[in-house]
């Protein structure tokens, strides 16, 4: 018999006066008031069994994940699944982790994606070797979008504050318009998810709902 996976929900939250304060500075709450679908991709960050299975937050993220990626594929959005690489064994990671972690996070990848996540035969997979998606040598993410004309992604997955977080730091550095999506990203509890939120808010991009996403798609 198969086991259900536990699964819980965040309570998401940006502070009051974050919002103000960026209303005040550009007129409006969201740095971006447009998504041209031809020109978004959805960018899902490693929503395997190894991150799903052993969080409860992860494991309740699916659906949103699941309805933000349909709702791409029907706008003509790109929708993008990364995943961890199995890269060799590096110093520094193994001083942070210590040998035997550092060995099971390398092998995280490989199993193909949670359950109850469907891959369009349209949609990329990408595999990646470092914690961000867009960084350097981490994976031919930016490449594959610049080749399409992709000026914005929606970052999803998870853990928040790590993998997804990375790749919106990256992305702003590398130009691209970046958007977290609240309800569709996971941390190990809400202090952490929010500080995120907060952060990626505050100084490399905005934060969305999925139904927010999905609006702006189809208008």
């Amino acid at each position: 018999m198969t086991q259900r996976m536990t699964t819980a929900e965040h309570r998401w939250s940006i502070e009051p006066q974050e919002v103000e304060r960026h209303v005040q500075r550009r007129g409006r709450r969201h740095a971006f008031t447009q998504l041209e679908p031809s020109s978004t991709a959805v960018v899902v960050v490693d929503m395997v069994p190894f991150f799903v299975e052993a969080n409860p937050y992860a494991a309740g993220i699916v659906p949103a994940v699941e309805l933000l990626a349909d709702t791409a594929r029907r706008a003509d959005a790109m929708v993008v699944w990364v995943t961890p690489a199995s890269p060799p064994a590096r110093p520094v990671d193994l001083e942070i982790h210590g040998p035997e972690a550092d060995e099971t996070y390398r092998d995280s990848g490989g199993s193909g994606l949670a359950e109850g996540l469907t891959v369009d035969a349209a949609d990329l997979r990408i595999e990646k070797r470092l914690r961000g998606a867009l960084f350097p040598g981490s994976s031919d993410l930016d490449a594959q979008l610049r080749q399409r004309r992709i000026d914005t992604i929606v970052v999803a997955g998870t853990v928040a504050e790590v993998c997804g977080e990375s790749t919106v730091r990256e992305a702003h550095s590398l130009g691209y318009r970046a958007i977290m999506v609240a309800d569709a990203v996971a941390a190990n509890d809400d202090a952490a998810r929010n500080a995120t939120l907060r952060t990626v808010y505050r100084s490399f991009g905005d934060v969305r709902t999925v139904g927010e996403v999905g609006a702006l798609l189809n208008s």
